[in-house]
């Protein structure tokens, strides 16, 4: 009995290996369709989060790729190209981010790694200023607690860079609408609003305020899924996180929530790979 249960417990670990090496190093392209209100027509995009300095291929050619092969009008960008813990090392994320700033307008809100660096500076350097001051000279545009009107669609882009007191681990800070106010103004009534707010737990406030499409990444997926129950781990560090990948609706309110596309810290992923998501809007 021994001898088979060491055995079974030898290719469990075996299995495991192969499907963390396996989904650690590729990503599955996501397609969504949403209905809008307020929308002038047709609008096609890539949402990209959570690279973490991935590359897939020498300079990121196989993601590149797949991305041209979408057909996208822009790139939405919701946070955590890069990773804080190395951010002198932002070749990766800069030279993803640079490229796809050459053929399509994109458009980025920060995560809480770009946060990071660029609030405590005195910890981190000059990562973010040169980093940020790159893509901007290639055209991206940064939504830092900012809109943008994108007129011929009726769509308006919002960026949420929240407070690090929102990212505490095992607790959920509260957050309130008037918040919300205080860092992006009121919605515009008879606009679409689509609002990249990188941490989803905060999809009822999100909603409340007034956004008719958020975009979010952050939780990777939950490193690790499982059949029926999702996502294991968060980055918070709560067990089986409710906002964990997929759609999610509340009230007349979507969220599309990436899985990510790379790792840190907890640098594996378990039949979670990593997600390209490309999402269509068309009018009601």
């Amino acid at each position: 009995m021994i001898p088979f249960i060491i055995g079974a417990f030898c290719a469990a670990a075996f299995f495991l290996l192969g499907a963390m090496l396996y989904d650690s190093n590729r990503f599955v392209t996501v397609e969504y369709r949403v209905r809008c209100r307020n929308l002038k027509r047709k609008y096609r995009f890539v949402m990209l989060s959570d690279l973490h300095n991935k590359r897939y291929g020498k300079h990121n050619e196989r993601l590149l790729a797949a991305i041209d092969a979408q057909k996208p009008e822009s790139i939405l960008i919701a946070g955590d190209m890069l990773t804080s813990e190395t951010p002198g090392r932002f070749e990766p994320a800069l030279e993803t981010t640079e490229a796809l700033a050459e053929k399509y307008p994109v458009y980025y809100a920060n995560g809480n790694h770009e946060y990071r660096m660029k609030t405590e500076a005195e910890h981190y350097g000059s990562g973010y200023r040169r980093y940020h001051e790159s893509l901007v000279k290639k055209g991206v545009v940064f939504l830092e607690n900012d809109s943008l009107l994108l007129p011929e669609t009726g769509i308006r882009l919002y960026g949420a860079e929240i407070g690090k007191e929102y990212y505490q681990k095992l607790k959920r800070g509260k957050m309130t609408v008037s918040y919300l106010n205080g860092l992006l103004g009121k919605p515009s009534e008879g606009e679409y609003h689509i609002l990249i707010a990188h941490n989803p737990d905060y999809f009822p406030a999100y909603a409340q305020w007034g956004a008719d499409l958020v975009l979010s990444g952050h939780v990777h997926g939950g490193i690790m899924r499982l059949p029926f129950l999702g996502g294991v781990l968060s980055p918070a560090l709560r067990l089986f996180p409710k906002y964990d990948g997929g759609l999610f609706c509340e009230g007349d309110s979507v969220m599309i929530l990436g899985r990510g596309l790379g790792s840190h810290t907890i640098p594996i992923r378990i039949f979670n790979p990593g997600e390209l998501i490309v999402v269509s809007l068309e009018p009601e």
